[in-house]
């Protein structure tokens, strides 16, 4: 009984999905293999993590890095998130347990709040097929890692998740956008969302008129995954920035690591 109140008061507190998030974290199993690896390329560096925390990186998750960093700062795109709730930009980024940076609150897209080369490296995990221009996005994140930097992103496998419906992202796609400009009140995958997402495996976006009703909002709560991505559109947008691939996995989400040249 008392466990089912805190359920409910943490889902009041924090938010539905945010709870879901951090029940299915649990189910994610060990770390990746490689894991060494990437121990060695950010124990004891400075970072930037975009759109977090997130449970992949902390101990029970497949890529524990938070507890080997030195430092790790946040970026948000708003003060209130349905995953984070009420954030302030300044405050401190807490992602660890006795360890905090600096929160930041800008869009993926334009961190022009942060210098050139500030960083050794850049942590995505879940945020990048929230964004309507993910060029422009890693473009960015590429600016602000130094010379030999990292940069780590962690993408949902459509196969686990309520994208399974949707077809991959072209990579032409993708540059069209960043051609384009594209800016985070794009909903040209609107109608594509709207007919394919599964429902059944996304409730708390609730019944086909509440999810419609959420989607048009989206400049507000950036819940639509605007594209959809594997291991080779990952691997196509590295080789176009011309980031070295050191490492890439698939389970249920993909993950790339790539140093800049």
């Amino acid at each position: 009984m008392q466990s089912l109140k805190r359920t409910i008061e943490s889902i009041h507190e924090k938010g539905l999905i945010f709870i879901l998030k951090k029940r299915l974290s649990k189910l994610r199993g060990g770390k990746i293999s490689h894991f060494s690896l990437l121990k060695e390329l950010l124990e004891n560096k400075n970072g930037l993590e975009i759109g977090g925390p997130s449970s992949i990186f902390q101990d029970k998750g497949v890529i524990p890095i938070y507890k080997f960093i030195k430092t790790l700062d946040g970026c948000n795109f708003s003060t209130q998130t349905i995953w984070e709730g009420n954030i302030e930009s300044g405050n401190p980024y807490f992602y660890y347990p006795d360890k905090n940076g600096i929160q930041y609150i800008s869009e993926a897209a334009d961190l022009s709040v942060i210098k050139d080369a500030s960083y050794d490296f850049v942590i995505s995990s879940n945020c990048l097929e929230h964004v309507a221009n993910p060029l422009q996005a890693i473009q960015e994140w590429i600016r602000v890692i130094k010379p030999n930097g990292i940069i780590l992103l962690a993408l949902p496998n459509k196969a686990y998740c309520f994208d399974h419906y949707r077809p991959i992202t072209s990579f032409d796609h993708l540059i069209k956008d960043f051609q384009n400009n594209i800016q985070e009140d794009d909903l040209t995958h609107l109608n594509e969302i709207l007919q394919l997402h599964d429902l059944t495996m996304d409730l708390p976006a609730g019944d086909k008129d509440q999810f419609k009703s959420r989607s048009l909002k989206n400049l507000e709560n950036r819940t639509l995954h605007h594209h959809v991505f594997d291991i080779d559109l990952l691997k196509s947008i590295f080789h176009y920035f011309k980031l070295e691939i050191l490492l890439t996995h698939k389970g249920r989400d993909y993950v790339i690591v790539g140093k800049k040249i």
